[in-house]
């Protein structure tokens, strides 16, 4: 008999893609689905990016250079260097997206069986990515009382072992939306110098804050060797499907060892790549535009939330995600009840319950993740329809 390996056993299902064939079931009985599950960003890409590929002459699409195109590593290192950060094109290795930043820098940084400390909530495939890599990711617990806060450093340094290589950290933090401070951050880069750990920065969304300065981990002085960037082009340039990252250290034997791994994947999607480059000539208003429109969905759902009987909903500083609290027995139950027997004039929706972004049992439960991704618009029909079905769900808790 085959068997299929423990690794694979173990894989946790998507948290914001689990529900997916509930919805499609729901939309086949004429149901029009609402998608706040994910992040996948309705504001179009810049027609600039597409024209590049759509114009390219090319008549063989052949293998790239490992790291990256050279053309475009110098655009991302100006960008970078365009917000404050002493980055050249020699730093970065260009990935296959953010996952495979993530990827890289686990299989760099650690051996199997070592563990890195992520504050929880947090990004679901975090916890794939651990089991994909034999690495073994460590909560530590932040809640929506203090709005989802760093947790304090003496509970960081509380869950480091002998086996502990690294800190994992979102900011603009997926799926809370908080901000992480610059005081923040230089708690967790003492640390780090303090016990000799990597600090893993995840900055998918770092140009999508709202009420403070953005402040990214390469900014913090002395921690040059540490600090470990993942980008990515997805959220920033509404791109998601062209699969462009980024891994960016002045760490110069890590980055040999992540061009080693990168040699195993060859090279990077070469359309993507002359995508991605042409984002250098949007205007330099773009960025303007895109965060007005996010702040302002971010404001009426955060609004709309507020308004709702027993729902209890922090503020998100960033990125374009709100986790609340709902009057409900189980989040997880009843996401799928709103797509297998509730409807409100024939519209409903699909969410993603918060469980599957904690690794501590229990925590979690009666939160959802919602992504203002949509239209102003279609967020006042979907909340119409999560105030409805809070009103009608027989597991509501007073």
């Amino acid at each position: 008999m085959l068997h299929v390996s423990e690794r694979g056993q173990l894989l946790p299902p998507s948290p914001y893609r689990q529900l997916t064939p509930y919805a499609e079931a729901a939309r086949r009985r004429g149901l029009v689905v609402h998608p706040l599950n994910i992040g996948q960003p309705d504001i179009e890409t810049p027609p600039q990016m597409l024209a590049a590929v759509q114009q390219a002459d090319i008549r063989v699409l052949d293998y790239g250079p490992t790291a990256g195109l050279d053309s475009y590593r110098r655009v991302l290192a100006d960008y970078y260097q365009q917000q404050g950060l002493a980055v050249t094109a020699d730093d970065i290795i260009v990935t296959t997206g953010g996952s495979e930043a993530i990827m890289f820098a686990l299989l760099a940084c650690l051996n199997p069986d070592d563990e890195f400390i992520v504050p929880e909530p947090f990004y679901g495939p975090y916890q794939g990515f651990a089991i994909a890599t034999d690495t073994r990711l460590v909560p530590v617990s932040s809640y929506l009382e203090n709005e989802f806060a760093l947790p304090p450093i003496a509970d960081f340094e509380a869950k480091i072992t002998a086996r502990t290589r690294a800190i994992l950290l979102c900011n603009p933090n997926n799926p809370t939306g908080y901000v992480y401070s610059r005081t923040e951050l230089e708690q967790l880069r003492d640390l780090c110098l303090r016990h000799n750990l990597y600090l893993l920065a995840d900055e998918a969304y770092r140009e999508f804050c709202y009420d403070a300065p953005f402040v990214s981990a390469l900014e913090l002085p002395g921690a040059e060797q540490h600090v470990v960037l993942l980008d990515t082009i997805s959220k920033r340039y509404s791109a998601c499907g062209a699969r462009i990252g980024a891994l960016v250290t002045k760490n110069q034997t890590l980055r040999e060892a992540v061009f080693k791994l990168a040699q195993l994947r060859v090279c990077p999607p070469g359309l993507g790549q002359l995508l991605a480059q042409a984002a250098a000539e949007l205007p330099t208003d773009y960025f303007a535009h895109t965060q007005a429109e996010y702040q302002a969905r971010r404001d009426l759902m955060v609004a709309r939330l507020q308004a709702m009987p027993g729902v209890q909903c922090p503020r998100p500083g960033g990125a374009f995600y709100v986790l609340c609290q709902l009057p409900v027995d189980d989040a997880a139950r009843f996401a799928r009840w709103l797509l297998e027997e509730f409807e409100l004039r024939g519209e409903t929706l699909l969410v993603s319950p918060a469980a599957g972004f904690y690794a501590t049992a229990e925590l979690g439960r009666q939160q959802l993740r919602l992504a203002y991704v949509v239209h102003q618009d279609i967020i006042n029909r979907s909340m119409d329809c999560l105030a409805a079905a809070l009103k009608q769900y027989p597991g509501r808790q007073e």
